[in-house]
């Protein structure tokens, strides 16, 4: 009985395991037939319909697979993109995903640009009613009665007496002239005449007559009404015929000279109606049309004098007093320009973009769109080309799209191309390496300082044209070369911040090329060739090379997929980090010089 229970045992297991084996051999193997039909089905179609795109470059796109041109990584299709009817080069986002990042959209529109631009200036005298108040005698001043500026003078006022030997031999002509007047009435005359050239009246003349007694002192009568603005005499002084002795300004009229920046030159113009107000008058406006505009550009101040001509009543604008004013200005020629929000637009020193609006079953698409702006209309810009009237842009919550679109790798403000997002370091302060970089001002650094920089910017070309050629032997002597350039650099040619900038720098050069040049694994080497280029870019761009010119340029998939820059003295990439296996990879973020 035990011996028959243990036999029937033996056979059920052996049957089980028999057919566990038949499953997995035939059941699995014709299982497996099928999903391989089906894959190669999908794939058939994928192949006939979809457009095939790399995931590290997504500006490429075919319509069939293979390898990436740029990279050589496999192209993968943007079958989900395609059949959502979503562009792969677009941002989507839902509306609370808007909301929250407070996005709004306007549509363009068109208008005739109007344009307010606020000028200040001074106020100033009237070139045309200021005198030069001269002696018509010969001599010596012996009083003045006007003895300081500011004074207020009326026409034909005595303001000054002069003693003049010549006209009191004049005089005395004179006198003789008179006995013979009957008979010589020329030679009377001719003495009369030359008295009067001298500034003499006809009743000063009379009462020299009537005398008959030459007067030694002559007085000196103001020839306008006005304020002295300049006395150039002093009491004793000997004076020439014409010399002037003071200068008078009319202020019933003055000017007010506006400053016209060059930026503003389109928009200011002979004609235009000034509004303007005076910071010592407070609750005061005054305007006046713009009666001449400088035709020269001053070229210390790049600025123009725009001249506004005033009465003034009362005398309250005095010389010298500062004024602001605001023309709205219209720009001629320029009716029904495209106009928008300065909050629409990004703007990177190179390129103008906005985020243009569309919308799908799925939600809300943005594209990036390059436009070329016009001139500034306080808050809002005139765009030249890029956009039409009718179409719908974001005008808030731009950064937020923007931010999106470079983590989606799709083009982006810093990334026209598109890509991954960027994690190595870059200029423009974004997170790169984990690290957050603040933009590199350029300083003014001593010229012998900036001739050594470029020293090791040319022992460097070597080093990196060696990793390109992927030779770890070659790399270690150009790695060399660098440390003996870097050990060359005098730093004692920098001063203050300058000086403590550079030695954080040095430090991060040093550590990273004495690393290259101890290491033989060209991998290792690479590693610390990223960190090396960080520091050297950061040199480079805060003080300059001499008369060299260098490409700032970025591979994404380097570094293990970090991203890393190198610096190039040819556009053309050339990736060190891969040499021959990637040779191509990579764009040109900036340009040095």
């Amino acid at each position: 009985m035990k011996t028959n229970r243990k036999t029937i045992i033996i056979a059920v297991s052996t049957l089980a395991v028999g057919l566990l084996l038949g499953w997995l051999i035939f059941g699995g193997s014709e299982s497996k037939t099928t999903e391989e039909q089906q894959h190669e089905h999908i794939a058939e179609e994928v192949a006939g319909e979809t457009i095939w795109t790399c995931s590290m470059h997504p500006q490429i796109r075919q319509n069939e697979p293979g390898d990436c041109p740029i990279c050589g990584m496999d192209l993968i299709p943007l079958e989900d993109e395609q059949n959502s009817g979503v562009d792969p080069m677009a941002i989507s986002m839902s509306s609370t995903a808007m909301q929250l990042a407070n996005i709004s959209t306007a549509i363009v529109g068109s208008m005739d640009p109007v344009k307010q631009v606020r000028l200040n200036g001074k106020v100033q005298s009237d070139e045309r009613l200021v005198y030069s108040q001269s002696s018509h005698i010969p001599g010596r001043v012996e009083n003045l009665m006007v003895n300081f500026t500011g004074d207020y003078v009326q026409k034909g006022q005595v303001i000054a007496s002069v003693y003049s030997p010549d006209l009191v031999t004049a005089q005395e002509e004179l006198f003789e002239a008179q006995k013979i007047k009957e008979s010589q009435p020329q030679l009377f005359n001719a003495a009369k005449e030359k008295l009067k050239n001298w500034k003499l009246t006809d009743s000063q003349i009379e009462q020299i007559l009537n005398y008959e007694t030459a007067k030694e002192t002559f007085d000196v009568q103001a020839d306008i009404s006005g304020y002295v603005t300049q006395k150039m005499v002093n009491p004793g002084d000997y004076v020439g015929r014409g010399q002037a002795i003071y200068e008078i300004a009319d202020l019933s009229k003055v000017w007010v000279l506006f400053d016209v920046y060059e930026s503003d030159m389109p928009w200011v113009k002979k004609g235009d109606k000034v509004d303007f107000s005076i910071a010592s008058l407070p609750g005061e406006t005054f305007s006046g049309a713009i009666t001449f505009l400088d035709p020269v550009i001053d070229s210390k101040t790049r600025v123009a004098k725009a001249r506004v001509e005033v009465v003034n009543r009362g005398l309250k604008l005095k010389p010298e007093m500062f004024a602001s004013g605001k023309v709205e200005a219209k720009l001629p020629n320029r009716s029904g320009a495209v106009v928008v929000p300065k909050t629409a637009v990004m703007w990177t020193g190179e390129r103008s973009v906005v985020y243009l609006k569309s919308k799908t079953d799925q939600g809300v698409n943005f594209m990036m769109r390059e436009v070329e702006l016009g001139p500034a209309l306080g808050e809002s810009f005139i765009v030249e080309n890029g956009l039409e009237e009718g179409e719908e842009i974001a005008v808030n919550g731009t950064f937020s799209i923007d931010a999106a679109a470079q983590l989606a790798g799709k083009p982006s403000m810093m990334n026209p191309a598109g890509g991954p997002a960027m994690t190595g370091h870059n200029h423009g302060g974004m997170d790169m390496g984990g690290a957050s970089a603040p933009p590199v001002e350029p300083v003014d650094a001593d010229p012998k300082f900036t001739a050594q920089l470029t020293d090791v910017y040319e022992a460097y070309l070597d080093m990196k044209n060696a990793f390109v050629e992927t030779d770890a032997q070659k790399v270690n002597s150009g790695a060399q070369k660098v440390s003996t350039a870097l050990n060359s650099v005098d730093m004692g040619l920098l001063k203050g911040d300058a000086h403590m900038a550079w030695m954080d720098q040095l430090n991060a050069l040093e550590s990273a090329v004495n690393a290259i040049n101890k290491s033989d694994d060209i991998e290792k080497q690479r590693r610390e060739f990223a960190r090396f280029n960080l520091a050297f870019y950061k040199s480079l761009k805060m003080f300059g090379l001499d008369n060299e010119t260098a490409y700032y340029q970025y591979c994404p998939m380097a570094n293990r997929d970090k991203g890393a820059y190198w610096l190039s003295e040819i556009k053309e990439i050339r990736n060190p980090y891969f040499g021959e296996d990637m040779l191509g990879c990579g764009e040109t973020r900036e340009t040095l010089k």
